[in-house]
């Protein structure tokens, strides 16, 4: 089907004809009418210098506007709905892809941040971005990227919450900064070399800083966690689903340390994160032939990947192709929205937007 224009050569320009033949009139974002005559000589007089003066310093002004608001603000995004339109594949009507750093700037992962229910899932997300997507983000994701990886370091070192976490997120991106400054260079990364080894520097700084945290004692005149039951102590260590968090729990003191030894407990993490034939695969025994929980869980650690486990997630709707958070809700068309809601793990929010 032949494409209908006012010009085929670019629809919306204006061309004039000369000796040497047609060539575009530029008159700074004034397009000219149809059928409209264009008198070169007097546009080039010199009492008509003044013509476009004015139009020339708006667009000035405006370019100046916007870089001091990119220069000044930590988002240069700000969008009003907190969703975005997954099109992972090309129709007739449609020939774009969604990418992952569009949707790093559409979701307003700045405020999810500060909701401890979806810190843990922004972080590992940014953790797996780390580790093979970071080049694939635009420039302006790529900013947007590093100011929300700022406000991630600064709520874990004013709240001190999650900070090994943090540690692995760090570690990984600062792997991978060196790897690609150092090896590869400028031909997979965007903007100069100059600006990724600053925000390396940087990287290295929130290092040291998250190493260097000591989270304050606690100074509590009420019941404590050993004013518990033993039951109610081992209910508590049974609910966490992080070895090392409840490895962590037995070294702050010597009366738990025998409650994070419990090989009911460590059977109840295998169980959780691992199924029955994944066990039979890689069973390990003690010294008496009975099943050292403890050593199972982290041999099947290196072989199988865990079960994760997030306080919210985002979701996604089959019937609209939409990602979203749920708080913030979509314009949803289907008869059962609830229905069509799929959570999605950040493994499986990067697979969205592979090509």
């Amino acid at each position: 089907m032949p494409f209908l224009g006012k010009d085929w050569r670019s629809p919306g320009w204006s061309w004039t004809k000369t000796e040497h033949g047609w060539k575009r009139i530029f008159l700074y974002g004034n397009p000219l009418q149809d059928n409209r005559e264009i008198d070169l000589k007097g546009l080039c007089n010199d009492n008509n210098e003044h013509l476009f003066v004015g139009d020339v310093c708006e667009l000035g002004t405006t370019k100046r506007k916007k870089d001091l608001y990119n220069n000044n603000t930590k988002s240069q995004f700000v969008f009003v709905d907190k969703w975005i339109y997954v099109q992972n594949r090309s129709t007739k009507e449609r020939h774009v892809y969604s990418t992952l750093g569009e949707a790093l700037n559409r979701l307003d992962f700045s405020s999810a941040i500060q909701d401890l229910r979806r810190f843990n899932y922004v972080a590992k997300l940014f953790q797996l971005i780390a580790r093979s997507q970071l080049t694939s983000l635009s420039g302006a994701a790529q900013k947007n990227y590093f100011n929300i990886l700022e406000q991630i370091v600064r709520k874990v070192l004013d709240d001190h919450y999650n900070p090994r976490l943090v540690k692995d997120l760090l570690q990984d991106l600062s792997l991978t900064l060196h790897n690609l400054t150092i090896h590869v260079g400028r031909c997979v990364l965007v903007g100069n070399v100059n600006i990724w080894m600053c925000r390396l520097e940087t990287i290295h700084k929130w290092e040291q800083q998250v190493n260097n945290l000591q989270i304050p004692k606690q100074m509590c005149s009420g019941m404590t966690f050993n004013d518990l039951p033993l039951h109610m102590q081992n209910r508590i260590l049974s609910e966490l689903s992080d070895a090392y968090d409840i490895i962590n729990v037995g070294q702050a003191m010597p009366a738990l340390h025998c409650l994070s030894e419990d090989w009911i407990l460590w059977k109840k993490l295998c169980h959780f994160h691992f199924s029955d034939k994944q066990f039979c695969r890689n069973l390990v025994l003690s010294n008496s032939n009975k099943v050292d929980w403890k050593l199972m869980y982290f041999t099947l650690k290196k072989h199988y990947p865990m079960k994760e486990q997030y306080g919210d997630t985002l979701h996604f709707c089959k019937n609209c192709n939409i990602l979203f958070w749920k708080d913030c809700g979509h314009p949803c068309t289907a008869n059962d929205p609830d229905g069509c809601l799929v959570p999605i793990s950040p493994q499986h929010f990067i697979d969205l937007f592979q090509l």
